[in-house]
């Protein structure tokens, strides 16, 4: 059996472990890959414990587009053959070419690539993955995050050849991770669902599932530890603390450090490189703004105020550009929302903290420009507002799974697992907004028993690791790699592997 790995980033030195477990484990001894950055490539190319048949770096295929002349029968046979149903998705998901955003800062939005430019991009990226493809032959594909032209790629054509595709997603329950078939929703998830709403679920993932809910009722808390907002830069104190002495040699020390390496890396010719004279010039023309602050901008909620509660999302992320790229506009959305309340309605709109010192005023100001909207102070509790809202509409956020998990009537605009829910209510078009809002204030319908299908199905169906923390934050190497065996063993039960060292 032979495995391919799309290897996102920091995700090269995780998914290389993954890869270790499958070979050692369950007997998986052939592998390739797709690797974003130049210097995860340069270490998967070094290590001797795995021999990757072959591995497509990214930025190697991205050089080579200034040369390729654009022809226009193979973008069209392309289009006929992948097109959803025409190539621009494939584009438009990435916050690099569109926006030039992790190579410059929040809120910089300004391409670097002609309508040409990236027609070549998207051609040359092609025909490398399918070649790829066509030579390497694997038996299933691995995905992390799906985020970039090459990442989607590789996904859709690979759904067209019928290789198997497994996509890791969070499930927002604890640590608990599931493989599903699909990036925009979880089908091992989705198929317990539909058996356990014709016989009983175990009794096992049931119990796990009534316990979950109740000490989430009784003590809500984020799913994910760093969500938490003493974790960010929510006041102005703290966007500030870089002037405290330790603070600003921490900072000094790594600008000498990454200057030396951007005059001896190779990875400064990169597309998608962050130089260090742009990581400065932007670092500081965001503290210049939080020397100003938007404090005075926030509004304090009304006691007795009938609101519906919007969380503005992180930007630019997949939450928005894959799952919900008709609604990646928030002010849009946030008009539309708006003016599909009631008469006596606000909407409460507050930030993501983690946003908090990289919106401009001028965001801010165009929201408060809307007269039945309240910008709210990101350091009050989302589950406070959730408490008090009649409404929660969101577009992929957390937010509205804890909001779900509360009873309360939720409206979302983008692909996300609870939306099979029946009292979610999704939003495919904006017409249809008021309509929702209506539904859900005058005839919301909450049932206990599908929630706890749809919990018991997700516990049945996940592995429990602590991911994020394994991706972000760990430095030991054999923790890692112990780490990621619930992944491996959940990969291998896919694949219908057996324990070699069981056996």
């Amino acid at each position: 059996m032979k495995a391919c790995l799309l290897l996102q980033r920091r995700f090269a030195y995780v998914g290389h472990n993954l890869a270790l477990l499958l070979k050692e484990h369950y007997g998986i001894d052939e592998f390739c890959g797709y690797v974003y950055v130049r210097r995860s490539y340069e270490f998967l190319m070094s290590q001797k414990e795995i021999h990757y048949s072959s591995l497509l770096l990214d930025q190697e295929i991205h050089g080579r587009y200034s040369s390729e002349r654009i022809d226009t029968h193979f973008l069209q046979s392309l289009e006929a053959e992948y097109g959803i149903p025409n190539l621009w998705p494939y584009v438009s998901l990435d916050r690099a070419l569109m926006h030039n955003r992790h190579v410059r800062e929040y809120p910089y939005d300004k391409s670097h690539y002609s309508h040409d430019d990236l027609l070549r991009i998207l051609q040359v990226t092609a025909k490398a993955i399918i070649k790829f493809l066509d030579d390497e032959k694997p038996d299933f594909i691995f995905f992390s995050v799906i985020g970039a032209v090459g990442g989607k790629l590789l996904y859709h054509i690979a759904k067209k050849r019928g290789i198997a595709t497994y996509v890791v997603h969070p499930t927002m329950i604890h640590d608990n991770y599931v493989l599903s078939e699909t990036y925009n929703g979880l089908t091992g998830v989705e198929n317990k669902v539909h058996l356990f709403s014709k016989e009983s679920a175990p009794e096992k993932v049931l119990k796990q599932a009534q316990n979950f809910l109740n000490d989430f009722r009784h003590q809500p808390r984020p799913h994910y530890e760093f969500a938490d907002k003493k974790y960010h830069q929510t006041t102005k104190s703290k966007q500030l603390s870089f002037v405290l002495p330790t603070n600003a040699l921490k900072i000094m020390r790594w600008f000498f450090v990454s200057l030396k390496h951007h005059a001896t890396g190779r990875e400064r010719h990169d597309y998608d490189y962050i130089s260090p004279i742009n990581y400065v010039k932007d670092g500081i023309r965001r503290k210049l703004r939080n020397l100003r602050g938007v404090d005075d901008l926030y509004d304090e909620p009304g006691e007795n105020d009938n609101f519906t509660f919007f969380p503005l999302h992180y930007e630019p992320e997949v939450s928005l550009l894959l799952y919900a790229p008709f609604f990646a506009d928030q002010i849009h959305l946030i008009k539309q929302i708006a003016m599909s309340l009631p008469v006596n309605h606000y909407l409460y709109v507050k930030e993501h903290p983690t946003m908090v010192p990289y919106r401009p005023r001028n965001y801010y100001k165009a929201i408060k420009k809307i007269h039945n909207v309240k910008l709210i102070n990101p350091n009050i509790s989302s589950f406070d507002l959730i408490a008090r809202s009649k409404l929660i509409m969101t577009i992929t956020s957390s937010v509205g799974w804890e909001a779900t998990l509360l009873k309360k009537p939720v409206i979302t605009f983008g692909d996300i697992f609870y939306n099979q829910l029946s009292f979610v209510k999704h939003c495919k078009t904006p017409e249809n907004i008021p309509y929702l809002v209506k539904e859900q204030l005058e005839n919301f319908r909450y049932d206990e028993n599908e929630l706890l299908n749809l919990l018991a199905a997700i516990f049945s169906e996940s592995a429990h690791l602590n991911l994020q923390y394994l991706w972000e934050r760990e430095k030991d190497l054999m923790k890692r790699k112990e780490g990621l065996k619930p992944l491996a063993d959940l990969l291998a039960q896919k694949l219908h592997l057996t324990n070699k060292q069981l056996q």
